[in-house]
C-alpha cells in the first residue's frame, strides 16, 4: 500500500487540487508553488524513483507531460514550463511543471516595493 502524501491524493483520503486524472497517471497543483500553475504530475503506481519505473510509464509520463506542457503555456500566458524530476521530497517519482510567467506592466515595481518596505 502506498502510505506517501501522494497515495493519499491518489485515494481521495486527502483534499488536492487535481487538474488531471485518467487511469494511469494524476496531476495536481503544488501546494508550495514556485510559481503559479505549478503542477506535479505523478503516476498511480508507486515507483520510488524514475529509474525503478518500466520504460512504457516513462515514455508515457513524458508525453502527458507534453500535453500538459502545451495547455499550461496557453492557459497561464507562460513563455516556457521547466520540467523538475528531483524526487526526494516524497518518495514516489514525480515531475514538476513550473510555468515561467513574465511579470505583467507594472507588477515588477509593484513586487519589488513590497520587498523593499519587508526589509
Amino acid at each position: 500500500m502506498n502510505d506517501t502524501i501522494f497515495g493519499k491524493i491518489i485515494r481521495k483520503e486527502i483534499p488536492a487540487t487535481i487538474i488531471y486524472e485518467d487511469e494511469q497517471f494524476l496531476a495536481f497543483l503544488d501546494i508550495n508553488p514556485v510559481a503559479k500553475g505549478h503542477i506535479l504530475l505523478i503516476p498511480k503506481d508507486q515507483y520510488a524513483w524514475m529509474q525503478d519505473a518500466p520504460d512504457e510509464l516513462i515514455a508515457a509520463i513524458f508525453i502527458k507531460a507534453k500535453e500538459l506542457m502545451v495547455v499550461l503555456k496557453k492557459a497561464l500566458h507562460a513563455d516556457y514550463i521547466k520540467l523538475s524530476i528531483v524526487g526526494n521530497e516524497v518518495p514516489h517519482f514525480h515531475i514538476h511543471l513550473i510555468p515561467h510567467i513574465v511579470y505583467e506592466e507594472g507588477e515588477m515595481n509593484t513586487i519589488a516595493e513590497k520587498i523593499i518596505s519587508a526589509l
